[in-house]
């Protein structure tokens, strides 16, 4: 199968993005069975990066398995705002980590090696564990998945939690509602079910004046910087237009 009649199947099927994908497609095929059989997952609607098994993400190509959240761009904010705060000595966790983008990219480019990372979905961490070293992956709900010696000991928390309304989870793009695990995307009733336990746990493992960020949506923002406020960080909206990104970042009381 020649690229112009992968581009022509591709773009038949909606890919905007055609040519590059193709491209790629093409890049990461062993055979022509094997480009066919690619070919054939995209155009049936898997995300391309399923189809690839990576997501770019800072120029880092991040391991995503299927139903694994898949990295959005947006987030690379998140990795801007924390870098600000880390240091030599920084204890940085990733916590609802998916594969671990944000901690994979903390690693490669701000100046702590000390990095962990922590999921509920077990399909999540394996990925994880594919992209920084396996044993600081932890799997579990939360908090409660890191070792209790971190308690009180956390630097710089960077946090993807779910956001989604569960009743706006019918709404998003196909290639999110169809493909990635729920547990990554339902954020309950008003999408901040997940935020609040963040916001109620957060200061008991964080060290006094420790620096949190968690992103949001933009119509959620004040109502996530609120929960961390109400717990006693000082706590403000970040907006990245660029990126169309919103984040909470938060300063643990001292």
């Amino acid at each position: 199968m020649d690229e112009q009649a992968i581009v022509v199947r591709l773009r038949s099927a909606g890919c905007v993005f055609a040519e590059d994908e193709a491209r790629l497609l093409r890049e990461a095929a062993t055979d022509v069975g094997g480009l066919t059989e690619l070919v054939d997952r995209r155009v049936s609607g898997t995300p391309l990066e399923y189809v690839l098994g990576w997501s770019e993400f800072r120029g880092l190509r991040i391991a995503v398995d299927d139903g694994v959240f898949v990295p959005r761009r947006r987030t690379e904010f998140l990795v801007d705002l924390a870098l600000a705060e880390v240091r030599s000595s920084s204890v940085v966790v990733d916590l609802c980590c998916g594969a671990g983008a944000l901690a994979a990219a903390v690693c490669a480019e701000g100046a702590s090696t000390n990095v962990a990372a922590a999921d509920i979905d077990p399909a999540a961490v394996a990925c994880a564990r594919r992209n920084l070293d396996a044993d600081r992956v932890f799997l579990g709900d939360l908090f409660a998945a890191l070792p209790s010696a971190s308690r009180g000991r956390l630097d710089v928390l960077v946090v993807n939690a779910p956001y989604v309304p569960t009743a706006e989870i019918t709404f998003m793009p196909s290639e999110a509602r169809n493909f990635e695990a729920t547990v990554a995307l339902d954020g309950g009733y008003d999408g901040l079910d997940v935020h609040r336990r963040v916001a109620a746990e957060a200061a008991e493992w964080l060290v006094p004046g420790g620096f949190l960020v968690i992103e949001t949506s933009e119509r959620q923002a004040e109502r996530t910087r609120a929960l961390f406020a109400d717990q006693g960080f000082a706590a403000d909206v970040r907006r990245d237009e660029d990126r169309d990104a919103t984040a909470v970042t938060a300063r643990a009381p001292r």
